[in-house]
């Protein structure tokens, strides 16, 4: 098993201590001042990176109310929301990401980024990130994995509700498109997460059976799964960080660490690593070997990215890259499938904000019978 590096750090099983990313998401509020001292306090609490997210309300959706973009966020604690005015509320400004970044690289922290769409990724090359980050969500996402392992740039993904034919599906096209050095995250989708749902014993396996180095990205609530995660040969810890749960309210404070907890959560794993025998396990974080959907994030499926009409179509118009989209949720074809669209022709007419199928792709019988 190959190690990753990532600026000066080389990241592996037996490369050294775990990597550990705090993850800015939308804790910012909006407030460009606030985001500088998260990371200040970033490096104060022990963070070895920095990690963004880049994308804004229209690259990751579009603005429709239909029930699509709205019911899918029930049951959630962004209910009453649409996506587009979620992604509204939490997405971090472009323009305010270079400045950051040289931030934490004043601070002797590395800084990059998940980018949800290729014009992403295109400005975080243009900020010559050290590495990318794939959301769980996006894993499914094989345009947009190609299009990041062709940086050549290290890749860590999150395999939160990944089945191991999804997960080797994106390491086999990550690989094809040029990607050399990638490592896998264990990940519960579901925010906040269950210890019980963590089963950490799918880390061991996840590092048989692929061959990459494993970390864990946690939305638990505390520190016992990270630690109990590195007993099981975590080299990557990532966990969400908020200056103030109460002060800072938003769409990820619930399940986010303050820097005294963020602090004591490194010291913690730190101990771990150089004891395992004395870490404090939680017997139920470790769960079974599990693939794919666990109970605390089944019905979280839906907020992958899929396949949708975003522009009116008449009967016999072609779909193409402006009209027909990869974006979330997830109730349209895989991603994977826009490339058999494209060209084609609608069956019927269609309207803004239709999840596409393939009942309504003229001729596509020979590819999809």
């Amino acid at each position: 098993m190959k190690p990753i590096t990532i600026g000066r750090r080389a990241i592996g099983l037996a490369a050294g201590p775990a990597y550990i990313i705090a993850e800015m998401s939308a804790n910012h509020g909006q407030d460009k001042a606030k985001a500088k001292e998260m990371v200040h306090a970033m490096k104060e609490s022990g963070a070895d990176a920095v990690k963004l997210q880049t994308y804004t309300p229209d690259t990751i959706t579009i603005n429709c109310h239909n029930s699509y973009f709205t019911d899918c966020l029930k049951g959630t604690i962004w209910e009453g929301q649409s996506l587009y005015e979620l992604y509204g509320d939490a997405f971090t400004p472009w323009e305010w990401q270079p400045e950051l970044k040289e931030l934490a690289e004043h601070l002797g922290m590395d800084c990059f980024s998940t980018p949800f769409d290729e014009t992403a990724v295109d400005f975080l090359e243009r900020m010559d990130v050290p590495a990318y980050k794939v959301a769980s969500f996006e894993l499914v996402h094989l345009p947009l994995i190609r299009r990041i392992a062709k940086t050549g740039k290290p890749m860590i993904l999150s395999t939160g509700m990944a089945t191991k034919a999804e997960i080797g599906d994106a390491l086999a096209e990550a690989g094809r498109a040029g990607a050399r050095e990638m490592a896998l995250l264990k990940c519960t989708s579901a925010y906040p997460a269950k210890p019980e749902d963590a089963n950490l014993r799918t880390i061991p396996d996840m590092m048989r059976e692929f061959g990459v180095p494993v970390g864990i990205s946690d939305h638990t609530t505390g520190d016992a799964v990270p630690v109990a995660a590195i007993t099981q040969g975590a080299c990557i810890i990532e966990k969400h960080f908020v200056l103030d749960r109460e002060r800072d309210k938003g769409p990820d404070s619930s399940f986010s660490m303050e820097p005294l907890e963020f602090r004591k959560m490194v010291d913690v794993v730190r101990a771990a690593e150089n004891d395992p025998g004395s870490a404090e396990i939680d017997g139920k974080a470790l769960g079974t070997v599990r693939y794919g959907p666990a109970n605390g994030d089944k019905g979280n499926l839906i907020f992958r990215p899929s396949v949708f009409v975003v522009e009116n179509m008449r009967k016999g118009d072609t779909f193409t890259e402006r009209n027909t989209r990869i974006i979330r949720p997830g109730y349209g074809l895989p991603p994977k499938e826009l490339e058999n669209v494209l060209g084609r022709k609608a069956t019927s007419a269609i309207s803004r904000g239709t999840p596409l199928s393939w009942a309504l792709v003229a001729n596509i019988g020979i590819l999809h019978p």
